[in-house]
Formats: structure tokens, sequence, C-alpha cells
């Protein structure tokens, strides 16, 4: 029998930040205004004519150093992200011709903040079925380019940052559990609640005959709404309720598990989670103050990030979970 197990690693934000101080004036807003209710401090936000799968290459690069493994080595891309360079084709073709990759197949995922848990799930049921051999997943978003930086968008832009995180994902002969292995992952969506977090525009359900028009501009349908209210409402119920049930299905509790990493939208859902399933905060790794909420990037951004302060090494077992637009929602385990 197989298992995936992560071999690698790596992460990369642009080098422009911008501090909540540097968004005052163009967003009338405040550093204690966005401190107290997400934990944001700061952000990265892309310069020029950089693409998202420009960070997805970064990333990559160094997760593949981290691994120890060539770039030929790599026999599938999983890409996740809502920001991809183009409608079409997928930012996975880009990147893999920026690999230098001719040949293997490329995916892209659209689960927004649950891409990452869910790609994840993709490349390890890859791997188990002998099907891959080392799958690169990586998690890569552009948001500046896509936010209403007026005071009218604020309560959305001064969320949202530009990075990538990526991790690759190696086969293995099954082992004892105290080895390196993906355990399990726990995968929903709601339909329902969709326009709740979304982008209205461009789209084919927005009339009957084009998919974007002056209109639509106009009314800014091609920036993001977001209910917040509803939004951490539903994150906080929904990611206790998947992790609480990945942990009891897997015989782990909150003490067995070493360290969390959660999808960075909020500190206050995360927080909040932390409280209900009653987790320490020392073992809740949050990287949302540096970076804002990266989407699809969070979890393998904060994980290269734990790696690097120390945080997590190899042995940990690790809980994840992650809340986004569709509603999507999810968890995982795993033994780093």
């Amino acid at each position: 029998m197989w298992q995936s197990y992560i071999s690698g690693v790596g992460a990369y934000v642009p080098e422009r930040s911008l501090t909540n101080f540097d968004l005052e004036e163009s967003l009338d807003t405040s550093d204690e205004w966005i401190q107290q209710r997400t934990g944001i401090v700061k952000r990265h936000w892309v310069e020029g004519g950089v693409a998202t799968s420009d960070l997805a290459l970064k990333a990559s690069e160094e997760a593949l150093s981290s691994a120890g493994l060539k770039k030929e080595d790599i026999d599938c891309i999983i890409f996740a992200t809502l920001s991809p360079d183009h409608d079409f084709p997928g930012s996975g073709c880009f990147l893999q011709a920026k690999l230098g990759l001719e040949g293997i197949p490329a995916f892209d995922i659209r689960q927004q903040c649950t891409g990452y848990l869910y790609g994840l799930s993709m490349a390890d049921s890859f791997i188990k079925s002998g099907v891959y051999k080392n799958v690169l997943l990586v998690g890569a978003e552009v948001h500046s380019k896509g936010l209403d930086r007026t005071p009218e968008g604020r309560n959305v832009a001064v969320l949202f940052g530009d990075g990538a995180g990526a991790t690759i994902l190696s086969r293995k002969e099954a082992g004892a559990d105290t080895e390196s292995h993906i355990i399990a992952y726990d995968l929903h969506a709601d339909g329902q609640h969709a326009k709740e977090l979304w982008v209205a525009a461009p789209g084919t359900g927005n009339g009957p005959d084009h998919r974007l028009s002056p209109a639509m501009l106009e009314e800014k349908l091609h920036y993001p709404f977001m209910n917040g209210r509803q939004v951490f409402m539903h994150a906080v119920k929904r990611m206790a309720e998947s992790l609480t049930n990945t942990l009891k299905k897997n015989n782990v509790t909150v003490d067995d598990v070493d360290l969390f990493l959660f999808h960075q939208a909020n500190l206050r859902i995360n927080d909040k989670v932390g409280e209900m399933m009653g987790i320490p905060a020392e073992k809740v790794f949050n990287t949302i103050q540096d970076y804002g909420n990266t989407t699809a990037a969070t979890i393998p951004l904060g994980m290269r990030d734990a790696v690097k302060a120390g945080k997590l090494e190899k042995g940990m077992l690790v809980g994840m979970a992650a809340f986004g637009s569709g509603f999507t929602w999810g968890s995982g385990l795993m033994r780093y």
C-alpha cells in the first residue's frame, strides 16, 4: 500500500508591503479599525505585470529545494486559485510552462479559501492509487488587482493580500502511524449560500447577451461582495464542526495535536474556533497579521512559515481547517 506525505514546502509573497497605515487615507479607514475587526497589520501586493503563476513559480521552486527534488521529478500539478492569470486556460498550465515541465497534467481547482484542502485530497488520492509519485500542490492568489480600493470597498479591500504557498506530496510505502503521511480529510460545500461571498461579474449568469457590460462595471459587480456577518457565523461553526469530526473519526484529541493550521481570513474566527474546541492559543499558528487573507495560499504559506519559525517539525501531528466562498469548508489531519 502507498501513502502520501509532504516532502517539501515553499512560499512567496511580493516585496511590496502595505501596513494598515498605508491604506488609511485612500480607504478612509484606520489601523485600529482594521486590527480590531480582523487582526491584520499588513499585507503584500504585487506591482506591475506580476501574475498569480509568477508567485506560484517562486513558491514551487522553494518547495522543490525543500524536498531535495528536481523539477523533472514532478509528475502532476494541482493549482488552487480564485484569481487566475486569465479566464482560460488555467493557471496550472502557465505554471507548468514556467517550470518547463512539458507533458505532465495540470489541474486548476476553484474552491477558494478551501482550495488547498480540496487539492490535498486530490493529490493524496492520486498518490495512494499509484497514479502519480510526486504531486506539486500550489495555492496562489493576486487579489490586489481585483479589489475596490476606494472607501466604498474598504470592508473587503483591507482583508486581502497576494501570496503563494506550495507543497510537494510524495509517495512512500505505508508505515507506522508515527511516520510522515496524510491521515484524513473532510470536505463539504453548500451552494445555497454562494452569493454571500462572491464576484458576480464577469459571468454567464448576468444577462442574456454578455458576460460583462458597462452597466455591470458601473454597478461594481466585478468586485468581491461579502456578507461579513453570515460568513463569520458559518465559518466558525463549520470549521469547528469539521475539524472535531475529523479528530473524532481518527481517535485523536486536541491534546494529541501538536499544531493547528487554520485558514487565515480573520483572527477572530480562528480565536473563536479555538475557544469552542478548547485549543490552547499557542497551538494555533497564525499568519494573517503579516499577510492578510491570501485565500488558497494561507495554509501552505503558514506551513512554510511555521517550519522556518521552528514551530513545525517532522513527526508532528497537524490539524487543518478552512472555510470559504461557495460556501466550501473542510479539515485535514496529517503527520508532518
